[in-house]
């Protein structure tokens, strides 16, 4: 395996296991871990702007344009954020988990829909199958599974934005969190004067482990940014299951989140929409 394809891996694996990281700050309020997540990642991005002599670059781009596109980069980017460290801690991965099986199937649908681009005929199955669980999900539950759609819509259109986004990878996430970083900041104070901030009132291993949240953001953003440059993108399609699989079995038999037959129903028709997607991609590339 060359050190690519396993550079992905791991940036995905790391991804499928971030509800165990988020676990052990299931104590910290969850607009506090956003804000310190916010926080961190800043810190740490900046500093690695700084020390490989980047940041300047950012500077000479910057645009009305690029500001409005990373202004909503970044409010999108924060609520799946939210969202998804939210749902972690309330008991609710597998339903995250659902959202980022539908996530690049909607992706498609906007591509279609804003991009007007043109889909395969038997791409259109996969889509049919993916809304068919969600609305068998939806009547089995009594309401539709908010969380999966929130964290698939966000991060879906949060795609769209930085599909003509003119930063790199690390310069456009740095800049989001600098837009994110005033709220974040005075977030964090205004929690400090409510007497109810968490960060160095609860030990130093929990301190180390919400500094440590700017790590686990940006180091798996390395690793794929790395290996995006050196595999097919049909590759990267494929791989990018790895972390909602991990994220699934870690909420059922990690933390043992209830998953009855009728849910395996509407996942099924899921998973079957994304193993139809995978094969057709698959086969056009081999067409091609």
């Amino acid at each position: 395996m060359n050190t690519a394809i396993l550079a992905a891996i791991s940036a995905y694996a790391c991804w499928g296991l971030l509800p165990i990281y988020w676990k052990f700050l299931d104590h910290v309020p969850t607009t506090q871990l956003l804000a310190h997540r916010i926080t961190w990642s800043f810190v740490v991005l900046a500093l690695y702007l700084i020390i490989s002599r980047k940041i300047q670059g950012i500077y000479r781009k910057l645009t009305r344009k690029i500001w409005s596109s990373y202004t909503m980069a970044s409010i999108l980017i924060g609520i799946n954020w939210f969202v998804y460290v939210w749902s972690v801690n309330a008991g609710h991965i597998v339903e995250a988990s659902l959202g980022y099986f539908i996530n690049p199937l909607l992706s498609v649908l906007l591509g279609v829909a804003i991009l007007r681009e043109r889909l395969r005929t038997l791409q259109w199955l996969p889509l049919g199958l993916a809304t068919a669980g969600v609305l068998y999900l939806t009547i089995d539950h009594g309401s539709p599974p908010w969380i999966a759609l929130i964290l698939a819509v966000t991060f879906s259109l949060y795609g769209l934005v930085k599909k003509t986004a003119p930063l790199g990878a690390f310069e456009g996430l740095a800049l989001e969190t600098g837009l994110l970083l005033p709220p974040a900041l005075g977030w964090l104070l205004w929690s400090e004067y409510q007497e109810v901030g968490v960060f160095i009132h609860t030990g130093l291993s929990s301190d180390l482990i919400l500094m440590g949240a700017g790590i686990i953001t940006t180091a798996p953003l390395v690793m794929f940014a790395s290996a995006a440059r050196r595999i097919p993108l049909s590759l990267i399609g494929i791989l990018q299951y790895i972390a909602p699989t991990i994220q699934f079995l870690i909420g059922v038999f990690l933390y043992h989140e209830p998953f009855a037959g009728s849910q395996l129903m509407g996942f099924s028709l899921v998973w079957v929409a994304v193993i139809i997607f995978l094969a057709e991609r698959w086969y056009a590339g081999i067409r091609t």
